[in-house]
């Protein structure tokens, strides 16, 4: 399978840029401050893929002192242009995984991957990049999960559309799915690969992470924004990790 990160991209970093935490989105993010707040006990954390800097804006606001890394030129770029006081740090990358070298092990109380792992191709990888976030945790760090449940690329959502992408349907753990942000000037379809809780369990295991908790947030009635499948459905999947 030929798998190439779509995030590396001028025009995608602009579009990226304008989204805010509406929408789908909201949900990501609505349960977090309560989530670290039960979970993490330090102020110090790592945004792992921060793309235009987002969540790690949203980590600063909530008292976090944070490093946002990513492998993309373009995506940081445009956070230390949004955010030019803020500590953006861009890694290589490659078949192997992200070198995190540049960030002291033992360091972080949190790192935060926001829907890192949609966009991380094979299984080896994935332990091998958990098994190096896991690294930079404090004794008592925790590591926190955003991820795209397999059911997202099969419905249709406050913020995306799969509706273009029957063969979505069919996917399996590991294959490449598509899917188009609605939020955002760029309609070009996002190129992910879909991973089931079963699996991310397994490369849980394999990193030496112990799972905690796992939230699956849902859509309310009350919330201001026209849900499609938000309601019944959840998008997305938030583990709360530690070293086993």
């Amino acid at each position: 399978m030929t798998f190439s990160n779509c995030y590396e991209d001028v025009t995608r970093a602009e579009a990226y840029a304008t989204l805010e935490f509406k929408n789908t989105y909201h949900l990501a993010y609505r349960d977090l401050p309560a989530i670290l707040s039960e979970h993490v006990r330090g102020r110090k954390s790592v945004d792992f893929g921060c793309g235009a800097g987002r969540s790690t804006r949203f980590l600063r606001q909530l008292g976090f002192e944070v490093t946002g890394v990513d492998i993309a030129e373009d995506m940081i770029r445009k956070a230390r242009e949004l955010d030019p006081s803020g500590d953006y740090r861009l890694v290589r990358g490659g078949d192997s995984g992200d070198d995190l070298s540049v960030l002291q092990a033992g360091s972080s109380d949190l790192v935060l991957a926001a829907f890192t792992f949609d966009n991380i191709a094979g299984r080896d990888i994935k332990v091998r990049l958990l098994r190096d976030l896991c690294r930079l945790l404090s004794r008592d760090g925790r590591l926190v999960l955003i991820v795209s449940r397999p059911e997202i690329y099969t419905h249709e959502w406050a913020s995306f559309s799969t509706r273009d992408f029957p063969e979505n349907q069919a996917a399996k753990s590991g294959d490449k799915v598509r899917i188009i942000v609605t939020d955002h000037a760029d309609r070009r379809p996002v190129e992910d690969i879909l991973w089931t809780d079963e699996t991310y369990r397994d490369v849980f295991h394999d990193a030496g992470l112990r799972l905690l908790r796992k939230y699956e947030p849902l859509g309310r009635e009350d919330e201001p924004y026209r849900w499609v499948s938000e309601l019944e459905i959840a998008p997305w999947a938030v583990y709360v990790l530690e070293a086993d």
